[in-house]
C-alpha cells in the first residue's frame, strides 16, 4: 500500500467503521465514551494543507453524526480539533524536525511527544465535543468528567493503536 491516499482512505473507513459499530456500543457507568475516530486527524501527515485538513476534519465528523443520529457535534469538535492540530504542532516541534510527508506517530516522534501531541488534540476534542453535547452549564463538573474520563480512555486506545500497527520505517 505506497499510495498515501489509498491508506488514507482506508483508514478513514476503517476507523468510522470501528467507532461507529463497536466503540459507540461502549459506555461505561455514564461517563466514558471512547472516541477512537479521531486517530484519523492525528494520523495526516505534516505538509497537508489546512483547508484540506478542515474538510478532512469535516467529512470525518458528519460521517460519525450520520451513523450515531447526533445533529453535527461530531463534525463540530472534529473541526476544532484539525484547526487547533497546526498550532499544537507548532508548540510541540522545531521548523526543521518537521517533514511533509511523514505522519505523526509514536516510532516517528517517541512516546512524550506523541501521548502531548494526541493528549492536547483529544481532550480538546473531548471538551467541544461533550458540552456541545450537554449545552448547559448545570452539569458543568459532571460533564468535565465526563471529558476526563473519555479523554483518558480514548488515548489509551490511540496508544495501544500506535504501538500495533505503526512501524517504523
Amino acid at each position: 500500500m505506497n499510495s498515501p491516499v489509498l491508506k488514507n482512505i482506508i483508514r478513514f473507513a476503517l476507523l468510522v467503521l470501528i467507532q461507529v459499530f463497536l466503540l459507540n456500543k461502549i459506555q461505561f457507568s455514564g461517563y466514558i465514551n471512547p472516541y477512537f475516530y479521531v486517530l484519523f486527524i492525528l494520523s495526516l501527515p505534516f505538509g497537508i494543507r489546512k483547508w484540506f485538513l478542515l474538510v478532512l476534519g469535516f467529512l470525518l465528523g458528519i460521517s460519525i453524526d450520520y451513523f450515531s443520529g447526533t445533529l453535527g457535534i461530531h463534525a463540530a469538535a472534529t473541526v476544532f480539533m484539525a484547526f487547533c492540530r497546526p498550532g499544537i504542532i507548532r508548540l510541540l516541534s522545531v521548523k526543521d524536525d518537521l517533514e511533509p510527508d511523514i505522519e505523526p506517530s509514536i516510532r516517528n516522534f517517541g512516546f512524550l511527544w506523541y501521548f502531548t501531541y494526541s493528549g492536547s488534540l483529544v481532550f480538546l476534542h473531548h471538551l467541544v465535543l461533550f458540552y456541545l453535547e450537554i449545552f448547559r452549564f448545570s452539569e458543568f463538573f459532571s460533564t468535565f468528567l465526563m471529558v476526563i474520563l473519555s479523554s483518558i480512555f480514548s488515548l489509551v486506545f490511540i496508544l495501544i493503536a500506535q504501538y500495533l500497527f505503526y512501524r517504523k520505517k
